[in-house]
């Protein structure tokens, strides 16, 4: 016997947002190849840009484990764009911060990203973009450190 079908999958939210972030993944990820950044290098260097930060505090952030915090800095210093040292008040800690070869980057990525939001949300209006920021930055997600393993 069938059973009894629950809706479109548009009636799951968790689905919905599954079926949207995984085409906008897509598409970021292809405009940042250009780039030759993946996303959470990219989003690395977006917090770096306010100036310099702790790696623990970069690992928050970005809510990652530190393994992979320090993969992504890796590749990060190996192309000039972070430059890590360590923290002189505590020599246990490493500061990082973004090379001005780091904001070019940034400023590359930065319009590569901006190209796919305005495709993605061209039928939004600017209130609707606000209030979708502001409704997807209170969903929570607590405790996916494994989030930028895929990176």
């Amino acid at each position: 016997m069938a059973t009894q079908g629950t809706g479109s999958p548009t009636d799951r939210l968790g689905l919905l947002l599954a079926r949207h972030g995984t085409a906008a993944e897509s598409r970021i990820r292809a405009a940042l190849a250009a780039t030759g950044l993946k996303p959470r290098q990219a989003m690395a260097l977006t917090f770096l840009a306010d100036g310099p930060v702790t790696q623990r505090a970069l690992t928050e952030q970005l809510e990652c484990d530190p393994s992979v915090l320090v993969a992504i800095l890796n590749d990060l210093e190996d192309h000039a764009l972070v430059h890590r040292r360590r923290d002189p008040g505590d020599r246990r800690r490493h500061i990082v911060e973004i090379t001005p070869e780091g904001l070019a980057a940034l400023r590359s990525t930065d319009a590569a990203v901006a190209e796919v939001e305005r495709q993605l949300f061209a039928d939004l209006s600017d209130d609707e973009r606000t209030t979708l920021r502001a409704l997807l930055s209170r969903v929570r997600t607590p405790g996916d450190h494994d989030a930028c393993a895929g990176d």
